[in-house]
């Protein structure tokens, strides 16, 4: 049975769990900015937080670093990047002392090392395996080695798939998309470290002795698929990349245990943040469209978000459905905040 199911009427979100698995971008900033709220709820809790990133261009340090700098409590041991869990796997499946090629910072090369691998950048070393994590700095050249390496045999692992990243001017490509270009070049397969995929979530719960960890993130196609990849529960907070019009068509393997607008959700009652047609919001589904009424009086006044969790049990039974149809007022008022979604 799992922490929501087993939650008690009343008891906040974050008293349910023993670790909290928090996501970086997107979910607690934005490049260098904070994500409203976020600080103030990651600083007063005594629940563990660990912090992890599918974010392989950086060092554990540096990341607890640009944390500390932004206000929240952090050290090195707290943050978990899919270069550790790359580097992990690729200790798993090859002798040591192998030479990798390692695309991506410095920071990943380390990780190599760290695991007794020997990072090399060009395909005349003769790597066996081939370790493609993001960096600012990635161009033609080195994904024109990698792409030698995996059409020569090489081990091919990816610390993520993220085809975006988000940044304070908006999102720009992230490593996924880069990893599409050799996947282009070589018509290969990478095994993949970070979210959705298992490992790197796999290790946080390990590192942190979470018997009830809280996966929060704000992708649906790695943070929420990867904590039900693990069985874990998941919080979904709408200030980083998916949006309502992805959360209302979400397949079954991104459908998150909770939706809330930000972090600041924290403190609530976690069966008021939890997805349910048991709501205060009427919703029907007829002639192919969903229809939504305005609130009953047991409403606590955060439309937007209570609206959507009551719509989102309906929608995802009926994932072919048309049109959201506002039946009066308060309903179309809640669709405007909702933004596009169809």
């Amino acid at each position: 049975m799992t922490a929501a199911q087993a939650g008690t009427q009343g008891a906040t979100l974050r008293s349910l769990y023993d670790v909290l698995l928090l996501d970086l971008d997107g979910t607690v900033y934005r490049g260098a900015e904070v994500v409203p709220g976020a600080r103030e709820a990651v600083a007063d809790t005594d629940s563990r937080v660990l912090y992890v990133t599918n974010n392989a261009s950086r060092r554990p340090g540096e990341v607890a670093q640009h944390l500390r700098d932004l206000g929240f409590p952090a050290q090195p041991a707290d943050v978990v990047t899919s270069s550790q869990s790359a580097a992990r796997l690729l200790a798993q499946r090859i002798p040591a002392g192998s030479p990798v090629l390692v695309v991506g910072t410095d920071a990943l090369a380390e990780e190599v090392a760290g695991v007794g691998l020997t990072p090399v950048r060009t395909a005349d070393a003769d790597p066996v395996a081939v370790v493609q994590g993001h960096s600012p700095e990635t161009g033609w050249a080195i994904l024109a080695e990698a792409t030698l390496a995996i059409r020569a045999g090489a081990l091919w692992i990816a610390t993520n798939v993220d085809s975006t990243l988000p940044t304070e001017r908006g999102l720009v490509l992230g490593n996924g998309s880069m990893v599409a270009a050799v996947r282009s070049a070589t018509g290969a397969e990478p095994v993949v470290a970070g979210k959705p995929a298992a490992p790197l979530l796999a290790d946080a719960i390990t590192r942190g002795s979470a018997t009830r960890p809280l996966v929060v993130g704000d992708r649906l196609d790695t943070d929420i698929e990867g904590a039900n990849a693990v069985g874990a529960d998941s919080l979904l907070v709408l200030t980083g990349v998916s949006t309502v019009a992805d959360l209302l068509r979400a397949p079954v393997a991104q459908r998150p245990t909770y939706v809330a607008s930000s972090l600041g959700c924290l403190d609530v009652a976690a069966t008021a943040l939890r997805v349910s047609a048991r709501g205060p919001w009427p919703v029907s589904f007829d002639d192919g469209d969903l229809h939504l009424g305005g609130p009953g009086p047991a409403s606590t006044g955060d439309a937007p978000m209570e609206a959507l969790r009551c719509i989102l049990d309906i929608a995802w039974a009926n994932p072919g459905f048309g049109r959201i149809v506002a039946t009066d007022d308060a309903a179309r008022a809640v669709l405007a905040a909702w933004g596009p979604v169809h």
